[in-house]
């Protein structure tokens, strides 16, 4: 088959676009023939570049949300299977430490992931575990379930499990351009709740409106906390969805919390290294809860609002799967505003 693969870490000419095994299925596995795959700052790019201190195993193949058709099935899956769209789940759990038996498999101490610790979606097939698929609703064509089935878990998760939105509910959606922010504005809505989006580019403000956010403000060129006081007449916001972790934004984001909010946060590609004003965390009781990853019953989520209708991915552009080092550039460079996404060629062709 082919597949992009690396040997060493690096700049994109580390990436190769070459022949490969297929590989083979386990008993308990699948085999799928990916249709699309979207590109990550922090879970492609970042992992490319060092390794983003998450231990990949090289020689490696990125990749960490491909979807596309089962094609061959393990000895102890049903041959009814064949044939099935579905998405595959990033984090393979072990299924015998004590979270994945007590019913928290996103705690699992031995969770590996795909595209980081076994080869992922950037190749025409990946093998993945039966258990670690998801189908995709007939509605939805493959590149957005790409989209979808890559943020939509982890922003149930953040808003639902983590922050415990109520209808009615005031959020501001940081990085609200971006793959997950744009899922957080989304979910924030089919939960009832009213948002106010933050954008780094005008570009980005009008996508968050698009995709419906009630008001949007660009933090770039607008204060934001002044901003969000004002439309919120002087009470702050009751949840943020942070996912920057950018050291000259976060203050302003936590800042924007009324008493008692709380601020849900997964992603660091803005540094990761904030600092917190501690007497305003407990004067007003507010809470700063870390969430990445999903639950089933988030997966489980996605798929009923996706089948509704309700939820939608945002493609910037479909590429060749050929073309991955331009499409690394153009998500380093932000030169996009919703996700890359990459196809492989022999699916382009089918399609054309």
């Amino acid at each position: 088959m082919k597949a992009v693969i690396f040997e060493r870490f690096g700049g994109p000419e580390v990436m190769e676009y070459r022949d490969v095994p297929t590989p083979e299925v386990g008993p308990d596995d699948v085999l799928v023939e990916v249709h699309a795959v979207t590109v990550n700052r922090a879970l492609d790019i970042h992992v490319r570049e060092s390794g983003d201190g998450r231990n990949p195993v090289l020689p490696l193949v990125l990749g960490v949300d491909p979807v596309g058709v089962i094609v061959k099935v393990g000895a102890n899956v049903p041959q009814t299977r064949l044939g099935e769209r579905v998405a595959v789940a990033a984090s393979v759990r072990c299924g015998t430490c004590g979270a994945c038996l007590d019913g928290r498999p996103n705690d699992c101490v031995a969770t590996q992931h795909l595209g980081i610790h076994r080869w992922g979606g950037y190749a025409e097939y990946v093998r993945i575990p039966a258990d670690c698929t998801m189908p995709i609703p007939d509605n939805m064509n493959f590149p957005e379930a790409a989209v979808v089935f890559r943020h939509f878990p982890t922003a149930f998760h953040l808003l639902d499990c983590k922050a415990g939105i109520k209808a009615g509910e005031t959020v501001l959606i940081m990085g609200a351009a971006g793959g997950l922010g744009n899922a957080g504005i989304q979910v924030a809505k089919y939960r009832g709740a009213r948002v106010i989006a933050g954008a780094g580019t005008d570009a980005g403000v009008a996508l968050a409106r698009e995709t419906g956010a009630d008001e949007a403000v660009n933090y770039r060129t607008e204060n934001l906390e002044a901003r969000v006081n004002e439309l919120t007449g002087g009470r702050g916001v009751d949840i943020v969805f942070e996912n920057i972790g950018a050291p000259d934004l976060w203050p302003a984001a936590f800042n924007s919390l009324g008493g008692g909010g709380r601020l849900v946060t997964a992603g660091a590609h803005g540094g990761g290294t904030v600092t917190l004003d501690v007497k305003r965390l407990y004067r007003r009781k507010l809470r700063v809860i870390g969430g990445a990853g999903s639950d089933p019953w988030d997966i489980e989520a996605t798929v009923a609002g996706a089948a509704s209708g309700a939820l939608h991915g945002a493609i910037d552009r479909v590429l060749p799967l050929s073309e991955v080092a331009e499409a690394h550039r153009l998500v380093t460079e932000r030169e996009v505003t919703g996700k890359v996404v990459l196809v492989p060629e022999r699916v382009l062709a089918l399609t054309n």
